[in-house]
């Protein structure tokens, strides 16, 4: 006779809960947090309704439901109002990173952008991540698919002879080797076949290769064209010669690179764009503004509706201002999320960029209050 298996008990009293919340919680923007019976924060979310949200949770199904498996851990629930959805979505995922939750990192969804990442190594890796939260990358992008980015960079690595080796890959450069050591093999089968510069085994000087790592630099903040250059130039020979057969596949090397160049290039014109005084309507009539530059909320205040508030505000963005504009380099690492939440808020939500004013317009007199 089969057993049945008995699910664990929840970590608190779910009735008792359940009418908390529908005694307390209102149907306004907020963000809440789980937390455990120490106080830990398991999960953070946010909702536009935040009572209808809240009692959802009760309404899950044990164990099928991702919202029952985080009810049944929780011991509490905590929750703040704020102004506005777009306030909610920014406060969560500020929280997020700061509690850095186990629900949310086992729970969220697969991304469907992807990033350009350099290892931080004596032979930095070249590769592809939809991962926001490592620190110890250099990110490019975003770019909208992750399978052709992976091809583009695989055209690059083979092209430029870097490495695609596990990133733990002891590393000796050519100046670096004992004379008196066996003769040493590349890990892999690209050196032989030409693509890989071989750091792996002393192949190669040290500044060959970090030059190699230039030049990608180069041409992943939109500096260069060299690789694609390489590709015509070879891609015309071959054509040229009559053998239509590998100037197929050097075209289809080009268009791998061309794709990625102008996907990187339209990131950085996105993130450029994210400079702006955005005025947030709230729901209750408390209006928000933020400050926004390159993609990241760099200050927020209460909508200014007086003189006053008009000059201390302008004092704010003129600071701002002044601070020098950041070069086409790599996203940084702990505003990597906000950048993509903002990105995906406004192209969501075009009707918000008519509530936009250039950050220049308010160091005049031209902004309505």
């Amino acid at each position: 006779m089969p057993r049945s298996m008995a699910l664990p008990l929840p970590a608190t009293d779910l009735d008792g809960l359940r009418r908390r919340v529908r005694a307390l919680a209102e149907n306004r923007p907020a963000v809440y947090r789980m937390t455990d019976p120490t106080g830990r924060v398991l999960y953070v979310g946010k909702a536009k309704r935040l009572r209808s949200r809240l009692l959802s949770y009760f309404r899950a199904h044990y164990p099928d439901d991702k919202a029952a498996r985080i009810l049944y851990a929780a011991h509490d629930i905590a929750w703040d109002y704020v102004p506005s959805e777009f306030a909610a979505y920014l406060n969560e995922l500020r929280q997020i990173r700061h509690h850095r939750p186990p629900f949310n990192v086992q729970l969220n969804r697969a991304r469907r952008v992807a990033f350009l990442t350099l290892s931080r190594s004596p032979a930095p890796r070249l590769g592809v991540t939809t991962n926001t939260t490592r620190e110890d990358l250099h990110r490019y992008g975003p770019v909208p698919s992750p399978a052709r980015a992976r091809e583009a960079v695989r055209t690059l690595n083979d092209l430029l002879g870097l490495r695609d080796c596990r990133e733990r890959m002891p590393i000796v450069y050519a100046a670096q080797g004992d004379l008196f050591a066996p003769e040493r093999r590349a890990a892999c089968i690209r050196h032989e076949l030409g693509t890989c510069l071989g750091p792996c085994a002393g192949f190669v000087e040290d500044f060959v290769y970090l030059e190699r790592i230039e030049a990608v630099v180069a041409f992943l903040e939109g500096r260069a064209v060299a690789p694609l250059d390489g590709v015509i130039r070879e891609m015309t020979r071959y054509s040229d010669r009559g053998d239509f057969e590998d100037a197929l596949r050097w075209r289809e090397r080009f268009e791998h690179l061309e794709w990625l160049f102008a996907s990187l290039n339209r990131s950085r014109g996105a993130i450029d764009l994210l400079s702006f005084v955005y005025r947030d309507p709230g729901v209750y009539g408390d209006d928000r503004a933020y400050l926004i530059r390159r993609g990241v909320v760099r200050a927020m205040f209460p909508w200014p509706g007086t003189p006053i508030e008009r000059e201390a505000f302008q004092g704010v963005v003129a600071n701002e201002l002044a601070l020098p504009e950041t070069g086409p380099g790599p996203i940084p690492s702990t505003t990597v999320d906000e950048t993509l939440l903002l990105l995906s808020w406004f192209r969501k939500h075009p009707e918000a960029l008519r509530r936009t004013e250039p950050l220049e317009a308010w160091m005049g007199s031209s902004v309505a209050v």
